[in-house]
């Protein structure tokens, strides 16, 4: 947010130490500090000695002296403004040669103690006085025990930060207990507080009252760290209202305190702000954080009991927040209100995100048959995590009824909730992707005198398109930014950093900021980052993370190398490689291995994720390739390298131009078909597409074993190329489908591969075997013609007696 875009920085004078590269910070000792103090802070890590500014992302803070330690840590003193804000704080280290990662540290409204053992026997407990913070370590199966000395009706409260320290998975409990050990309060995940916890009592009667801390599991290690805050500050849990209109005088009610809830006036900021919160004040003691609370450019409605049916709904007129309480179990809200057909809305429930405990379902239904009866429209639970979302689009003119409840049907008095209708909104958010999960490597820009640094940032454009134009403010002296507008179709752009020889060594937290290209549209986006601070199981969840809104950049010292892309004369062409020369200029007596990486791509187009140049070369090819579709354009691409310095130094490239275009030619190769042994031909019909001077050279590939033909050359008039394939009798037989064209076209001095630019199948069959041997036939001889027999005389009619005798002989002879 741009009142909170001033970084406290401050530069100081070290005296001259050797040049190291990539500081890295991994912890800010001790993790809080009291607001209105001067203290020091030591910042602890690798490559600090060069240390030279410290960057904070929020007002109040500022350095007084940085004093190295040794090579890896540096004591800062820090002013503390007395109206700095309480809570979370984020700071990193600007060296000389680089920016470390940034880390987080406390910012709360009491002094500080340490805890001291022994004090894990309930007997013997610390005596501490109230309205301290103890800055404590739990190790295995520890628990620590504080006395502090309370009076009859006195609150008595505990606010511990733990797993928000964001050092290491510590899981706190805490309890509140009196001299017989009976517990007054205890509290293990307060929704307020993530997985921290907060509890808070009323004393029954004077005397000595017991604070007990320990992992909620027993767990524990020697770095599970912990800051309690004790005393007899307020605490709600929740404040009613959750949200606001900007610029408004608004009254709220925080709620869930033991001492009943109370009332606080306040006014509203002018602008939006993430992160906002109200920090709860009653008679005169603070509470050691804040409540979240939402801004709005809409008014509130509050819901009025009862309305747990459409027919007593409360009611408003959009766009507003309907704010409710799901104040027992199975209570539903329902909130009424009238709409027009073709109004579309993005209606979003917040109450998690508000550190509420409720897991809201939100549904809207239309209200027909005159009023008697709902028309469910759509409905939603965990579109947000466990808070619901949907866009809403009117299908009629008429009445429409709201409802929220909890997924379990739990309530209670601090089930806080709040419904934001909001018209579409366009926006787009800017980040820079990470390179290794879990970690803030080059998340920062940090170039070297004389040379560049290039990063990739993303885009997340939402509810509309087109192209993007950047605009950083106030970048440091002698940094120039190269790039061009980011086209509609791409969610990933390169921008490369060029630093001038004589650019001053020192940087900045800058409002890094996209906009529309068309400055009518009015959409501007700004950069964010989210580092995430403690991982764990199940499945690697994210515990604790943290955002910043601004983009770290700075100038650093001169390094021993620089890169070049040889700028390319010719195109990658579809289905085409491209060998790209990289060239790293080297000072005199400085030769280590360059790691390279070619971090943006466009779309088709694929490489090697990283390679070498070794020590002794100052040359390297990188391979391109693009596949049929890769998208046809002139693209920006870098390179970008580390050495060893004393570290990991990093540098990029120029932002070169990469050409993809369609293939100059097409085969179309016909399949064909031979014997073992017997030569064939394979045909290919050319089609052109973009005209090309001197002779290309065509050769097939792919072919089976034994299987040869010559490369042919052509030229931009060829229509059909005929290749001459030769076989062997040892040739595999059957059907070979993987035989392709591979082309090479001369363009501009430099040739242009299309490796893939026909596809046929060549058949090769076993010659049929010869037939079974056979006895010869004889020769033929001439024979003479036999005489043609005599015609014989019909023979004579028998008598019947005659005929009888003759059939009687017959069957004798056939022994009948």
């Amino acid at each position: 947010m741009r009142r909170f875009a001033i970084a406290s920085l401050l530069t100081l004078f070290v005296p001259a130490l050797l040049s190291a590269a990539s500081p890295s910070l991994s912890i800010i000792t001790p993790r809080g500090v009291q607001r209105g103090s001067e203290t020091v802070l030591r910042f602890s890590g690798r490559r600090l000695e060069d240390a030279a500014e410290i960057f904070f992302y929020r007002p109040g803070l500022t350095v007084k002296e940085i004093k190295p330690v040794n090579a890896n840590a540096i004591d800062v003193t820090v002013n503390v403004a007395p109206d700095c804000r309480m809570g979370e704080h984020v700071a990193q280290v600007r060296t000389k040669s680089g920016i470390s990662e940034y880390r987080t540290f406390f910012v709360g409204p009491f002094p500080q103690v340490d805890e001291k053992e022994p004090n894990s026997d309930f007997d013997t407990p610390q005596a501490i006085e109230a309205g301290v913070t103890v800055a404590g370590i739990v190790t295995n199966e520890d628990v620590d025990y504080f006395a502090i000395q309370a009076k009859k009706g006195q609150r008595i409260s505990v606010e511990i930060e733990a797993m928000r320290l964001g050092t290491r998975f510590f899981d706190p409990y805490v309890a509140i207990l009196d001299s017989k050990r009976f517990e007054l309060a205890t509290a293990d995940d307060t929704p307020l507080l993530y997985q921290d916890a907060a509890a808070s009592a009323i004393a029954p009667e004077d005397g000595q009252y017991i604070i007990e801390i320990r992992e909620s599991a027993y767990g524990g290690r020697n770095d599970c760290r912990y800051r309690a805050h004790i005393g007899h500050f307020p605490r709600p849990l929740a404040v009613y209202p959750a949200g606001g209109k900007l610029g408004e005088q608004t009254n709220v009610t925080f709620l869930g305190d033991p001492s009943g809830d109370f009332q606080q006036q306040l006014t509203l900021p002018a602008e939006l702000q993430d992160d906002f919160g109200l920090l709860p004040q009653q008679d005169n003691q603070v509470a050691p954080s804040e409540n979240p609370f939402r801004l709005s450019e809409h008014g509130n409605v509050l819901e009025v009991e009862p309305n747990n049916d459409f027919q007593t709904a409360t009611t408003g007129e959009l766009p507003l927040a309907f704010n409710g309480i799901i104040q027992e179990s199975g209570d539903y809200d329902y909130f009424r209100f009238s709409a027009k057909k073709g109004q579309t809305f993005e209606v979003e429930c917040y109450a998690r995100r508000i550190r509420s405990p409720l897991d809201p379902v939100m549904h809207v239904f239309q209200i027909v048959n005159d009023g008697k009866s709902l028309k469910t429209i759509t409905g939603n639970d965990d579109s947000r995590g466990p808070d619901s979302y949907f866009r809403f689009s009117v299908p009629a003119d008429g009445e429409y009824a709201v409802r929220v409840y909890d997924h379990l049907l739990r309530g209670g008095p601090n089930f806080v909730y709040r419904v934001e209708f909001q018209n579409i909104e366009k926006t787009v958010k800017v980040t820079i992707p990470q390179v290794a999960r879990y970690s803030q490597s080059r998340q920062t820009i940090f170039v070297p005198r004389g040379n560049r640094f290039a990063t990739r940032f993303s885009f997340a454009r939402r509810n509309f398109g087109g192209e993007l134009s950047f605009d950083p403010k106030d970048l440091p002296a002698g940094i120039k930014m190269h790039t061009r507008n980011v086209p509609s179709s791409m969610n990933s752009w390169p921008v490369v950093f060029e630093a001038t020889a004589d650019a001053p060594v020192e940087g900045g937290l800058v409002d890094f900021q996209v906009h529309h290209a068309d400055p009518k549209q009015g959409i501007t986006g700004r950069f964010s980052n989210t580092a995430d601070l403690i991982i764990g199981n199940p499945g690697q969840s994210r515990y604790w993370t943290r955002d910043v809104d601004r983009l770290a950049v700075a100038v650093v010292d001169e390094v021993p190398f620089h890169l070049e892309i040889v700028q390319p004369k010719t195109p990658l062409v579809q289905n085409g490689t491209m060998n790209l020369k990289v060239i790293a200029h080297k000072k005199e007596g400085w030769d280590e291995d360059i790691t390279l990486e070619f971090p943006f791509r466009p779309p088709g187009v694929g490489t090697n994720s990283r390679m070498k140049m070794p020590k002794g070369k100052n040359e390297l090819i990188y391979p391109l390739n693009a596949n049929g579709n890769a998208a046809v354009g002139k693209w920006p691409v870098y390179v970008i390298g580390q050495g060893e310095n004393q570290g990991a130094s990093w540098v990029s490239s120029q932002l070169a131009e990469l050409e993809v275009a369609q293939p100059f030619v097409k085969f179309a190769l016909q399949r064909t078909a031979t014997e073992q042994g017997k030569p064939t031909e394979i045909v290919a019909k050319i089609e052109h597409l973009q005209p090309f001077e001197g002779s290309a050279t065509a050769k097939l590939l792919g072919l089976p074993n034994k299987v040869a033909t010559e490369d042919l050359t052509f030229t931009k008039d060829t229509e059909e190329l005929v290749f001459k394939v030769t076989t062997d009798p040892a040739s595999p037989a059957g059907r070979h489908k993987s035989v392709f064209a591979q082309v090479t076209v001369p363009q501009q001095g430099e040739t242009v591969l299309h490796r893939h630019v026909g596809q046929t199948e060549l058949r090769i069959d076993k010659p049929l075997p010869p037939p079974k041997d056979k006895p010869k036939p004889a020769p033929k001889k001439e024979v003479a013609k036999k005489p043609e027999p005599k015609k014989e005389a019909p023979p004579k009619r028998l008598s019947r007696l005659e005929q009888l005798r003759l059939d009687a002989q017959k069957r004798v002879e056939a022994g009948q």
